[in-house]
């Protein structure tokens, strides 16, 4: 009799356990209700900081690869709700010898006449083949001082404290400060923000042509940003002769209904 007594006494019964069950379910509960808020506002600043990070770091390149520019060389358009922005990237520049000096010694640049070497005053800038020489860029489109259509644009050949052309070349208009800029190759943004794509794409190294290429044919692109939600590219030029030329910058990026806008302007010297 003692044993079974005993082993009556020793069980759970099924009430207890419900019982046990319902009151952690309500202690889960009410630290479910205070633990919620906390991680969801952690879920969201991470989200935030990632999207400010992506629009930040293609924002910043932007800027890098602008403020090498060619003066008067930008030039923006939208095609099928994709804005592109082009420019030409320098590498350096300098100047050429405009007069000889005063023992009549020195290799000018003529503007007589077609001519395919000059002397470069003071230290000669860094050549790599296939760099372009520009002289007094002054418009972005048609066929006068355009380095887009090649009149003031000759391909670099050999150079040190002298230049050598490929070929003999008349430049349209004789620099006021006697420069020239040592072009590498023509620089495309496209931002789509189409949600099939949702993208910013950088291009570069590809042909520079007369008429914008909408996008550029090259192998050479690579993407900056993706969950692009919008963009905004604008070219505003002022002072004497438009010299100072600004590039604004609209970037948004959505992930999960938060959306980022950062905003952007960027300092371009037209002084050809």
């Amino acid at each position: 009799m003692r044993c079974r007594s005993a082993r009556r006494q020793s069980g759970v019964t099924l009430i207890e356990m419900v019982i046990v069950i319902s009151i952690t379910a309500i202690i889960a509960g009410a630290v479910a209700v205070f633990i919620a808020r906390p991680v969801e506002g952690y879920a969201d600043a991470t989200r935030r900081a990632e999207l400010t990070d992506i629009a930040d770091t293609a924002l910043r390149r932007m800027t890098r690869d602008l403020r090498s520019a060619l003066p008067n060389s930008i030039r923006i358009t939208t095609v099928g709700g994709v804005q592109y922005l082009e420019f030409l990237q320098t590498s350096s520049g300098g100047r050429y010898r405009a007069q000889v000096d005063s023992t009549g010694a020195g290799d000018t640049l003529d503007f007589a006449a077609a001519d395919a070497t000059f002397d470069i005053i003071g230290q000669p800038p860094t050549f790599a083949a296939g760099d372009q020489i520009v002289v007094y860029n002054l418009n972005p489109t048609g066929n006068v001082a355009n380095a887009y259509f090649g009149d003031n644009r000759a391909a670099y050949s050999a150079g040190g404290a002298s230049v050598t052309l490929a070929a003999a070349k008349l430049f349209p208009f004789a620099s006021p400060g006697s420069r020239f800029q040592v072009v590498q190759h023509a620089v495309t943004y496209a931002c789509d923000p189409d949600p099939g794509s949702a993208t910013l794409r950088r291009y570069w190294n590809y042909g520079i042509l007369a008429a914008q290429p909408t996008p550029p044919v090259t192998p050479n692109n690579a993407l900056l940003a993706s969950e692009v939600f919008g963009c905004s590219f604008t070219y505003a030029t002022g002072g004497a002769g438009g010299r100072a030329g600004v590039v604004s910058v609209e970037l948004r990026v959505q992930r999960a209904g938060e959306l980022i806008r950062l905003f952007q302007q960027v300092h371009v010297s037209n002084v050809p």
